[in-house]
């Protein structure tokens, strides 16, 4: 049985990844805009990444006999001054997350739940991963510029980025 500051924490958290991929399905339409089908698609692969996060979270409240409370989510950002601009909004975005998820884990120590301690290790290394790509990517991003031939060169980069679930034991209880 979850702790209720716990279970509390974590439907937030839940909430939070699901504005997360609604905000990332944002910046896909706006990169379909400028015909960019590439960073369309980066950031198409991210909502399903983002969504596959909020499913585990979902999974696991109800695992622990927790109740899951859906929020109201929060209408996305829709447009941005240019590419590197919605990067930029990326690498900021995940750093909100990742310290989001690290007061979640600092409270299951707090709270001495281990087995919530153990679920959350992996989305902190997950966010360690997300952090450095979407910094990668706007570091390139910011050499190569908004025009020409590096945008051109890194959209044909992006379009072949694909979500593969992860395969972890709670990812295997997903519903």
């Amino acid at each position: 049985m979850l702790n209720p500051k716990i279970e509390k924490a974590l439907n937030e958290q839940l909430n939070k990844e699901f504005f997360s991929s609604y905000l990332y399905l944002s910046m896909s339409a706006y990169y379909s805009t400028l015909s960019l089908d590439g960073f369309a698609n980066w950031m198409r692969v991210q909502y399903d990444e983002e969504f596959f996060h909020a499913m585990k979270f979902y999974a696991y409240i109800i695992e622990r006999g927790g109740k899951v409370v859906l929020e109201t989510i929060t209408k996305p950002q829709t447009d941005w001054e240019g590419v590197i601009d919605v990067f930029e909004a990326t690498l900021e975005h995940e750093r909100f997350v990742t310290s989001s998820i690290n007061n979640l884990a600092s409270l299951a120590v707090e709270e001495k739940d281990h087995a919530t301690i153990n679920f959350l290790n992996w989305f902190v290394n997950e966010q360690v991963e997300e952090e450095a790509t979407a910094e990668n990517i706007l570091n390139k991003l910011k050499l190569i510029g908004e025009d020409g031939n590096g945008v051109y060169m890194m959209d044909k980069e992006l379009a072949t980025r694909v979500f593969v679930p992860p395969v972890t034991p709670a990812a295997k209880k997903q519903p």
